[in-house]
Parts: C-alpha cells; structure tokens; sequence
C-alpha cells in the first residue's frame, strides 16, 4: 500500500545563507517506561536512525529547509517524509553544523556546502507508511549502539547535546551516564564551538 503522503522534491524553495545551502534535522527519540517511570537516562533512550539510498549506513533524518516554513517546521516534515514519524520538537536547535557535499568534500569554499540545524524530536506516533520509505528504512536503536553507528563527529557531537538537553528536563531524577573518554566522542561545551569543525556528508 503506497502512502497517501508526498515528499517534496526540488530545490525551487530552497533557503540559502550566502553560499550556505541551509538544511533542517532532527534525532527523533523515545525513553522507554520503567516502573518508577523513571531511571537512568542512557539505557532508557533509543533514537530512530534512517537507512540511505546509496550508502550502506544508518543517519538522522534531514533535508532541505524550504522558504515557505520555518526551520523547526521542515526538521518535522523531514522526519514524516524520511521516517514516518511525527511528535514534539524541541523549542531550539541542538546546535548547528557545517556539512559539505560529497562533490565538494574536499573544496575548502563554502560551495556546494550545507549549514544544518537538528533539533530534539520527541516521537509520540509512528506511520505504517511514509513518503520515503522506499529509499528510507527506520530503526530504532539504543543511544549507545547509535554511537557506535555514527559515520561522522557531527552526529557524536549531535547526541551528546541531545543527552544533555534530556538531562536538563524533568524526565529523570538522575544526571546521564554520558560516554567516556574511551568512546568516539565526548560533550562540547557550546554547540557554536563544534559548529565549523562538524564537516560531513549533506
């Protein structure tokens, strides 16, 4: 059965920043239900990652921020069309990243590059079908498996701001057992610091 839903497709609305393509995300999560209803965050948080066409890896839902919407209202319609889940986005970006294009990855200009903004995506209803599920599987995974499966520092840099914000709510009791050294990636102090290091794949 196909989805009722239609991705858009073109760059005619497209937003730019200068030289910058600009680009809406999110890490769509849920905690699973304890019986205290509370616990430790990490084991308690799984995020949705989306399957690429044509790469054989795992990454966060983003795409195209379009002139006739705002930035938060393209990182929802990104997650309808790629993975087909809708819910309450955070009031502000996690942070912000440079991403370049594969065909300019290795151009020092900012042509052909992205400026991205992912935000915290709290899923309260999943679809059956979507816009995208062609090119587009979904899997929900543990946040520490998740690391495991970030092909660039930006997503590292993405989820360990999505910790801190979820640690900074009202839904847990205690602070997160936040990856260690030995793991691929550590809390940044501000998300503008990473903001011109995080270069990857748009």
């Amino acid at each position: 059965m196909a989805s009722p839903l239609l991705a858009r497709i073109g760059r005619q609305r497209q937003r730019y920043d200068n030289s910058y393509r600009l680009v809406a995300g999110c890490i769509p999560y849920r905690l699973k239900e304890e019986e205290n209803h509370f616990g430790d965050l990490v084991n308690r948080l799984e995020v949705l990652m989306v399957s690429t066409a044509k790469r054989n890896d795992l990454v966060f839902p983003k795409g195209g921020w379009e002139d006739d919407e705002t930035v938060d209202q393209a990182a929802c319609r990104e997650a309808l069309e790629e993975a087909g889940v809708k819910g309450k986005i955070s009031e502000d970006p996690l942070g912000h990243w440079i991403f370049r294009s594969k065909s300019s990855q290795n151009n020092c200009s900012p042509e052909g590059a992205c400026k991205g903004y992912i935000f915290a995506l709290e899923v309260n209803e999943e679809l059956n079908y979507w816009p995208e599920q062609a090119s587009h599987g979904r899997r929900w995974v543990s946040v520490m498996d998740a690391y495991k499966l970030c092909r660039y520092e930006w997503m590292c840099e993405a989820l360990d701001l999505l910790l801190q914000f979820l640690s900074e709510s009202k839904l847990v009791t205690s602070a997160p057992e936040l990856p260690g050294p030995s793991t691929l990636c550590k809390i940044l102090p501000t998300a503008a610091e990473s903001a011109e290091r995080a270069i990857a794949l748009c």
